[in-house]
């Protein structure tokens, strides 16, 4: 037994069913916020350490109302598809582990905010929104159904892990290049920028923090195959296939008093040879049944 299975057994009753429904919900109060009061997230509700630091301790939890995406069709597309992944996933892990892994990337969100602001003095958290959580989301996903198909830009269909493998290219560049930044020349530098890639070790230590949850369900967990839809598909089919076993034995009846071996230890069956079929008698009736002819 494994430390999340030691967790789950004395926590699991606790998990919230249906978890991202609730989420959804808060995306949804999120989208409003900024339509009609944009600037109120960043002064109320967003992971500010400063302002945490302060005493506006309720941003640890208001900056998960950040929506994945504005525009309305966008949103929406957004909220089937994050919606769709999370009850997949909380279907296939179960309950608690679905919590367990969306909340540790809530509280490495959190971690990577005070990190940034302590250890490189830069207050990064105000930006940080949900990105990297929604990220971590899908590239469990893809890590659980890699054979899941989606259409791209509604034309081209793509499987999850070759889009799981592009988001972690693409993250393992963002990670990387903080580090490398006394390496990169001013005009590298430019050219991540313009395509997305922020050139600080603050923010790849955040984006490294907050992809954590993933990497230590998938890269520290040997028996997270478990919960694949392929391996649970085998457990189920080899189910099946035992009880289509036990059914096709079948269990000893008598065709005068209809008792069977369930019905004691001790009662003994027998087919009569003198019967015109297969017919079997316990040993009660077995000498003073009528011969079926």
């Amino acid at each position: 037994m494994n430390w999340i299975d030691k967790l789950e057994k004395k926590f699991g009753r606790y998990a919230i069913r249906n978890l991202m429904y609730y989420i959804i919900i808060l995306y949804a109060t999120g989208y409003v916020v900024q339509i009609f009061a944009p600037e109120f997230y960043m002064l109320y509700l967003s992971l500010d350490v400063t302002a945490i630091l302060h005493g506006q301790i309720w941003r640890l939890v208001t900056f998960i109302i950040y929506p994945p995406s504005f525009g309305l069709f966008w949103f929406l597309l957004s909220m089937y598809l994050y919606y769709s992944i999370g009850k997949n996933l909380e279907y296939q892990w179960g309950t608690f582990r679905f919590n367990l892994y969306f909340f540790t990337g809530v509280i490495l969100h959190i971690v990577a905010a005070f990190v940034s602001q302590f250890l490189f003095g830069v207050n990064l958290g105000q930006f940080f929104g949900t990105y990297w959580l929604n990220n971590s989301l899908f590239l469990a996903f893809a890590a659980t159904y890699p054979n899941m198909q989606f259409m791209l830009f509604f034309i081209l269909p793509i499987k999850a892990k070759t889009l799981g493998i592009i988001y972690g290219i693409c993250f393992g560049v963002q990670i990387a290049a903080g580090f490398l930044t006394n390496f990169l020349s001013y005009n590298m530098v430019l050219g991540l920028a313009q395509i997305g890639v922020i050139v600080h070790p603050a923010y790849s230590v955040m984006a490294l923090l907050s992809l954590g949850n993933f990497l230590i369900f998938f890269l520290g967990m040997r028996n997270m195959h478990r919960y694949s839809p392929k391996e649970i598909h085998r457990r189920q089919a080899y189910v099946r296939s035992v009880k289509r076993g036990e059914k096709a034995v079948g269990s000893h009846k008598c065709a005068i008093c209809g008792r069977t071996e369930k019905d004691g230890d001790d009662l003994e069956f027998r087919f009569c040879s003198k019967c015109n079929g297969n017919y079997e008698y316990c040993q009660e009736h077995l000498f003073t049944h009528t011969h079926v002819k």
